[in-house]
């Protein structure tokens, strides 16, 4: 029997995770079709998907309605996503019990007002941690430095993380750091690391559509070779840096210090390409999967592109394919005044942002809906 392009993927050593849920497909067969047919072996969350799932249909109605009346909409909304990242975890179980831990996990995002307080972020993913109950659910830190000291410490406590907003190489080493400081500490303390899960979440396309917009730019201004050069530069940066991200991993997982965590069974702090959709029509839809395949990597899908892969997808080895090139691309980038530090930077303000005006849009609507299942009662 043939296999299809996504499960080629994970034949190849990368996890298809779901960068999507909602109600309705927890129980309508959907999701296990998915994991039975393609390979799919995890699912990610956010504000803004849970926004478009709480927008569509009347899936939550019947919890909305029966809650009880004082809780806050930001209370009712926990008690809603925690259900529903419960019953995923629950679905992809088989997943996490055949791979011993490897795959099968439901991610679930802290408040994203608590990116620059490490001490809120800890006791918030204590508390969704503590109440999905789930060994295969894994609580979203954003990337920031004050992100990178709470994920030291959920780490040693055992609670699995998935890193978010990973723009720029360096966030990503602060997090690798982290990670493996958070396993030491836990030794040390005398927990076993066996089954500490973390992944590192790595955006791809929005780095792209953001140096494409400052190539155009400064192309407006020039004329003859000098703009023919400036645009032969779209679309190359957002590859280039996530290769050198696996780069960085590969080099950072490996060595004696690594050696004497992986003795004690640690896994690997994956990289998950993250923001693989093809925001430009110009380009390949299934650009940013095709061209960073690789063993121990994640690939979170929205529905569409894994529609699109599993249609006419591609799969080699191409996540280590010419680094050189990669670091010759962003030097260019770097020559003609494109700064990937400042690109990078404004990308993980933005990506908060945007995530708090997603949970802001939420809790609104969770109010109003309240509200209006309230009046039909």
């Amino acid at each position: 029997m043939n296999t299809n392009p996504l499960q080629r993927l994970n034949e190849s050593g990368q996890s298809v995770w779901l960068d999507y849920i909602d109600r309705t497909m927890l129980h309508d067969g959907r999701l296990a079709g998915l994991i039975e047919r393609d390979a799919l072996v995890g699912m990610t969350s956010n504000p803004t998907i849970f926004e478009k799932a709480l927008a569509e249909g009347t899936a939550y109605d019947a919890q909305v309605a029966a809650a009880p009346p004082e809780l806050s909409s930001a209370a009712l909304f926990e008690l809603i996503e925690t259900d529903d990242v419960r019953t995923a975890c629950d679905r992809f179980m088989g997943v996490y019990e055949r791979t011993r831990g490897h795959d099968g996990y439901v991610s679930i995002e802290v408040s994203p007002s608590q990116a620059f307080d490490a001490e809120a972020t800890v006791e918030e993913a204590r508390r969704l941690w503590r109440t999905v109950d789930r060994p295969n659910v894994m609580v979203k830190v954003p990337g920031t430095p004050d992100g990178a000291r709470a994920i030291r410490r959920l780490i040693a406590e055992g609670i699995n993380v998935n890193v978010t907003l990973l723009f720029a190489i360096a966030a990503h080493d602060r997090v690798i750091e982290a990670y493996l400081a958070g396993l030491e500490d836990r030794l040390a303390s005398g927990g076993a690391i066996d089954r500490v899960a973390s992944v590192a979440s790595f955006f791809v396309s929005r780095v792209d559509s953001e140096i494409d917009k400052r190539l155009d730019a400064l192309a407006g201004a020039a004329s003859g070779a000098a703009r023919d050069h400036l645009l032969s530069l779209r679309g190359r940066a957002a590859i280039a840096n996530a290769r050198l991200a696996y780069d960085l991993f590969e080099r950072r997982f490996s060595g004696d210090r690594w050696s004497r965590l992986a003795a004690k069974g640690a896994m690997v702090q994956r990289p998950l390409w993250a923001s693989t959709s093809t925001k430009n029509p110009a380009y390949r839809d299934v650009i940013y999967v095709e061209q960073l395949i690789g063993p121990h990597t994640v690939n979170t899908l929205p529905p569409a592109t894994m529609d699109a892969f599993r249609d006419h997808g591609t799969v080699s080895r191409t996540v280590d394919a010419h680094l050189e090139a990669a670091r010759a691309d962003l030097a260019a980038l770097e020559g003609v005044g494109v700064s990937l530090e400042q690109v990078t930077d404004q990308l993980l303000a933005e990506g908060v942002a945007s995530f708090q005006r997603s949970f802001d849009t939420l809790l609104a609507r969770l109010g109003r809906k309240t509200a209006a299942v309230g009046a039909a009662g």
